[in-house]
C-alpha cells in the first residue's frame, strides 16, 4: 500500500475541497492516486464544496451562548436563507458557538477543535455539510467575551431557535453585585446594543481613525458659516460630544429609558446593588454586515445564455 503523506493529503484537499479525514480516507481507498482519490471523493459527494467555494455566502444564521462569566457568539454564513431553516445547519451553528465557548474566539481555532459527536473537526465538518447541504457556507467569525466577576449576557433578536438567530449580542459586566440583578441588567443593554449598534464602549476608546475622519467633516461642515477658526475648533468639539452619544454605548440614550444614557442606567443600577458595576466589553454580530451581497440580474443571465 502506497504511503499516505501529509503532502498528499494537503494537496488533494486543495484539489477537492473536502475534509482531511475525508481526504485520508480516499487516498487509502485509491492507494494514494491522486485523480481516483478526487473520483472517489466525488462519487461520495464530498468534492462539490470545491465548486460552491466562490459563491457569495451572506445568509445563514448567528449563534450566541452565555452561562455564568462567559460568552460566545459565531456568525456561520450560507448563500440563502432556506438553508438557515435547514435544522442540520442550525444544530451546527448552535454546536460551533459552543464550541467557541470552550475554546475562544479564534476563528481557526474554533475551526480546528473537535466537533462533538463526530470524528472530524468543526472545519471538516463543515465541509461535508457543504457537501450535503449543496451551498456554500462559511464559519466567518467568532467572539468570547470574559468576565472575572460577574456576568456575560446574551441576547438574540429574530431568533429562530434560542440563542440563534440574525442579530447575537454579548455584554460583559464585572461587578460582585447579585447575578440575577446583573444578568437583567445585561441583558436589557444587550437589547439596546441590538437596537442602537454602537461602534466603541467608551470615548476613549474611539479609534483615531474614526475621530479623524469625523473632525475633518465637522470642521467642513463648520467652516461653510464662515466663523473664524477658533470659534470653528469649538463648534467642532461640540458637535463631537453629540458624535459620541452616536456610536459610543454608554453615551448613547438607553432605548428603554431615553432620558438616561447607558452608563447612567448602569450607575443607578450599582446604587440599588450596592456593588459597582463596570461594562467591560460588549460583542454585535449581525447578520451578514460589511458581506457584499452578489446582485443577480437574471434577463442578462437568460440572455447570455441564449448567445452561446
Amino acid at each position: 500500500m502506497a504511503e499516505i503523506t501529509a503532502s498528499l493529503v494537503k494537496e488533494l484537499r486543495e484539489k477537492s475541497g473536502a475534509g482531511m479525514m475525508d481526504c485520508k480516507k480516499a487516498l487509502a481507498e485509491t492507494n494514494g492516486d491522486l485523480e481516483a482519490a478526487v473520483d472517489w471523493l466525488r462519487k461520495k459527494g464530498l468534492a462539490a464544496a470545491a465548486k460552491k467555494a466562490g459563491r457569495v455566502a451572506a445568509e445563514g444564521l448567528v449563534a450566541v451562548k452565555a452561562e455564568g462569566t462567559t460568552g460566545a457568539a459565531v456568525e456561520v454564513n450560507s448563500e440563502t436563507d432556506f438553508v438557515a431553516r435547514n435544522e442540520t445547519f442550525q444544530d451546527f451553528v448552535q454546536t460551533a458557538a459552543v464550541v467557541a465557548y470552550a475554546t475562544g474566539g479564534d476563528v481557526e481555532a474554533v475551526k480546528a477543535a473537535a466537533f462533538p459527536g463526530s470524528d472530524k473537526n468543526v472545519g471538516d465538518q463543515l465541509t461535508a455539510l457543504i457537501g450535503t447541504i449543496g451551498e456554500n457556507m462559511n464559519l466567518r467569525r467568532a467572539a468570547v467575551l470574559k468576565v472575572e466577576q460577574g456576568v456575560v449576557a446574551a441576547y438574540m433578536h429574530n431568533a429562530v431557535k434560542p440563542g440563534l438567530g440574525k442579530i447575537g449580542v454579548l455584554v460583559a459586566l464585572e461587578s460582585a453585585g447579585d447575578a440575577a440583578k446583573l444578568e437583567e441588567l445585561g441583558k436589557q443593554i444587550a437589547m439596546h446594543v441590538a437596537a442602537a449598534n454602537p461602534q466603541f464602549l467608551t470615548v476613549d476608546s474611539v479609534s483615531t481613525e474614526a475621530l479623524d475622519r469625523e473632525r475633518d467633516v465637522l470642521s467642513e461642515q463648520a467652516r461653510a458659516s464662515g466663523k473664524p477658526e477658533e470659534i470653528i475648533a469649538k463648534m467642532v468639539e461640540g458637535r463631537l460630544r453629540k458624535y459620541y452619544e452616536e456610536v459610543v454605548v454608554l453615551e448613547q440614550p438607553f432605548v428603554m429609558d431615553p432620558d438616561r444614557k447607558v452608563q447612567k442606567v448602569i450607575d443607578d443600577t450599582a446604587k440599588t446593588l450596592g456593588a459597582p458595576i463596570k461594562m467591560t466589553g460588549f460583542v454585535r454580530f449581525a447578520l451578514g454586515e460589511g458581506v457584499e451581497k452578489e446582485e443577480k440580474d437574471f434577463a442578462a443571465e437568460v440572455a447570455a445564455q441564449l448567445k452561446k
